[in-house]
């Protein structure tokens, strides 16, 4: 048996930028009767909020629900009827400042620049730079399919990684690319989930839909935990479902 289970959120738990659907967050409840859960995904607490925090059902046990922005940069949790901030790991504005020219060079470079575009393309969320390559407030069908193989993405990500050694640079989300302080990934974030939370990490498993080489969710493969890759959030709900009936 597990103590917790930890989510990626786009393509795991929702669609890109979507709020939980009503099953999923039924399910969730389910999950968090029996054991921990953690959402650990490359969105700022806002997106969080209008995507989980705000779309659980009432029965569900908040106390058990840990959810960390920012690819684990950043820890809510729900103590006294509210959502606290536990850490925040921000950039210097320095590297802040190196990462957008970076960015502006490197799609020059390669020449991933989109015609059209819904919002601004990058977003600095404190302790993370994220780049959307249609915008923020894309439509999600505009976005399922420019890059569904991440083919142009690791283009991307292997040119900024020569203009930016010593940060950490992962693809998510539907047409994303995050950057955070160098070490600092899904395994980062899961380990100081470790420590924040008492739940050693062999008590863990992970479940998202980019776990693969150069995928976001992969580092918490290769941290040894156990992994489920899922296609989208109906399959999810098929694995929390059989995971609830054996944790019962």
């Amino acid at each position: 048996m597990k103590q917790l289970v930890a989510f990626d959120l786009d393509g795991t738990l929702a669609e890109s930028k979507q709020p939980l659907q009503e099953p999923m967050g039924e399910a969730l409840a389910d999950l968090l009767g029996v054991a921990h859960v953690a959402v650990i995904s490359g969105g700022d607490w806002p997106q969080f909020q209008k995507q989980v925090a705000s779309r659980l059902p009432a029965r569900a046990d908040l106390s058990k629900l840990w959810l960390m922005p920012t690819t684990g940069t950043k820890l809510y949790t729900y103590r006294d009827g509210s959502w606290n901030s536990v850490y925040a790991e921000l950039f210097d504005d320095e590297t802040k400042a190196k990462i957008l020219k970076a960015f502006d060079e490197s799609l020059e470079a390669t020449g991933f620049t989109p015609e059209q575009t819904w919002g601004e393309r990058i977003e600095d969320r404190g302790s993370q730079i994220t780049f959307s390559a249609l915008g923020q407030e894309a439509p999600i069908k505009e976005k399922e399919h420019w890059d569904p193989k991440f083919e142009k993405r690791k283009v991307i990500q292997a040119d900024l990684k020569q203009r930016l050694p010593g940060l950490s640079i992962n693809m998510g989300g539907a047409t994303s690319i995050d950057i955070t302080r160098e070490g600092v990934d899904k395994a980062y974030g899961l380990k100081k989930l470790r420590d924040e939370s008492g739940i050693p990490l062999d008590s863990m498993m992970f479940i998202g839909d980019a776990i693969f080489p150069g995928g976001n969710d992969y580092p918490a493969k290769e941290l040894g935990l156990d992994t489920v890759r899922v296609r989208d959030p109906e399959e999810t709900i098929s694995v929390v479902t059989a995971i609830v009936a054996c944790q019962k």
